[in-house]
């Protein structure tokens, strides 16, 4: 048992031995066949060729190329830069282009600035760019692939605006020239130019050219402009538009409590808002028309029971008929003035008197003038002597002129005597030698017929 394990033992490192001398004389084989030193950058790699060339696998070395240069590997893969760009650097061998062993100071790069064409590059020279000179963009200690796209990492040493614009320059400029802007489409913002906002020239709203933190609300930049100073609010849109700021105003009156109809149309908004917006408004007219009240109150507060919004000093709606004089017959195409002389309509009579003089009575049958006249006609009257007093009319008295009894003027109260004598007296052929009963001999047929004594 002891003499097998030795021998195996034996066998391994003998093996060992013939594996390390095997290596070591391969490494020597590679140097003596080597073409020549590697470049600077690669000389570390000298003491292992297995790092870049597999054994009798030429084709192979391309992929340990890209195994250790990875951004190139990327960009052939991405189809980006000029190893994925340029047609024949993007699929041929590595070793076409860059051949090594050529010594420590040896180019093999084998780059050339007058030839490059840098539209194989990520960032197309246009404009301006194609006069620039390498230097200008490309330090000399930087690779080339490392140099920004981004025109503010080139130009912020430039930047007039001093970083307040951002960084996306090719937003107002062109590579043509720099200092030709070009028209910044403003719909891209979260603030569109609508209206007479497309006529403002920029400076107008960015001052000192400051383009960020500005504010998108109308009171933003009108504040000073803002005839109600303040008292209407921020929201401006809410009437204004931005196609004319002295447009009349758009708000819908309809959808608040107190839609806008006939003269109230064309009221200007302070002439009843004097106020916040934010203050209730009264939506009764006596609120707002107080003052221009020529009935002093006497009329009270419901003033849309006879005016219209349509023009106030319109004729009146009102019906006459909820009054205590009911407008009757001639009264009802009677014009208003004409009884209501002043604005203080209640204190207005109603007695006819006080309307239409008494001319043909004087006065002599009180001031009533109902009981025995109507509205439909002053000529008709209606008055009923048989059943309205305390003395019917009988026989001639039914044609007798009512001044030939009613003979005293401007009574207050129609109180006359139903004797006969009182009124006969002068008619007394008896001279009262009968007393004063006329009535025991006489008639109302007629006073000369013979007497009726029995």
């Amino acid at each position: 048992m002891k003499r097998g394990v030795t021998l195996t033992l034996a066998v391994g490192a003998m093996l060992a031995m013939t594996m390390h001398w095997a290596a070591k004389s391969q490494n020597v084989f590679e140097k003596l066949v080597m073409p020549g030193p590697l470049i600077e950058g690669h000389a570390k790699l000298e003491k292992d060729c297995m790092q870049c060339h597999a054994p009798f696998a030429r084709q192979a070395q391309t992929a340990q190329c890209l195994a250790c240069h990875k951004e190139t590997a990327a960009d052939r893969q991405g189809h980006k830069g000029f190893h994925g760009r340029q047609a024949a650097a993007a699929k041929q061998e590595c070793r076409y282009c860059h051949v090594d062993h050529k010594g420590r100071g040896a180019d093999i790069i084998q780059f050339d600035r007058e030839t490059f064409d840098h539209v194989f590059t990520d960032f197309e020279l246009k404009g301006a760019h194609a006069s620039v000179r390498c230097d200008k963009c490309h330090a000399a200690t930087a690779k080339f692939r490392k140099v920004s796209t981004i025109c503010f990492d080139c130009h912020k040493a430039n930047d007039p605006h001093k970083g307040r614009l951002g960084q996306k320059c090719e937003g107002c400029h062109s590579e043509t020239s720099w200092a030709r802007v070009k028209e910044f489409d403003h719909n891209t913002t979260k603030f569109p130019l609508l209206g007479a906002h497309k006529r403002v020239a920029c400076a107008i709203c960015h001052v000192g050219e400051r383009y960020t933190g500005i504010a998108t609300t109308c009171v933003g930049c009108h504040q000073i402009q803002d005839v109600h100073a303040g008292r209407y609010g921020a929201k401006c849109e809410s009437c204004h538009d931005q196609d004319r700021w002295n447009v009349v105003a758009r708000f819908n009156h309809d959808k608040t409590r107190f839609p806008l109809r006939g003269g109230h149309v064309k009221v200007k908004c302070d002439a009843c808002h004097t106020g916040s917006l934010k203050e209730k408004l009264a939506t009764t007219c006596v609120s707002c028309h107080r003052k221009d009240d020529p009935h002093r109150g006497q009329l009270g507060d419901r003033c849309e029971k006879c005016h219209q919004d349509t023009a106030w000093r319109k004729t009146a709606t009102f019906d006459h008929d909820l009054t205590r004089f009911p407008l009757i017959g001639r009264h009802a195409v009677v014009p208003c003035e004409e009884c209501h002389q002043s604005t203080s309509y209640k204190g207005a009579p109603i007695a006819c008197a006080s309307c239409h003089k008494d001319e043909h009575h004087a006065g002599r049958l009180g001031a009533n003038c109902a009981l025995c006249h109507n509205p439909n006609g002053w000529a008709r009257w209606r008055f009923n002597h048989d059943t309205q007093t305390k003395y019917p009319l009988t026989g001639a008295h039914r044609s007798v002129n009512c001044h030939a009894c009613h003979t005293t003027k401007n009574v207050a109260k129609i109180t006359l005597p139903t004797d006969c004598y009182s009124c006969h007296r002068q008619d007394d052929v008896h001279q009262g030698s009968f007393g004063r009963s006329c009535d025991r001999c006489h008639g109302t047929d007629s006073f000369k017929t013979g007497a009726r004594v029995r």
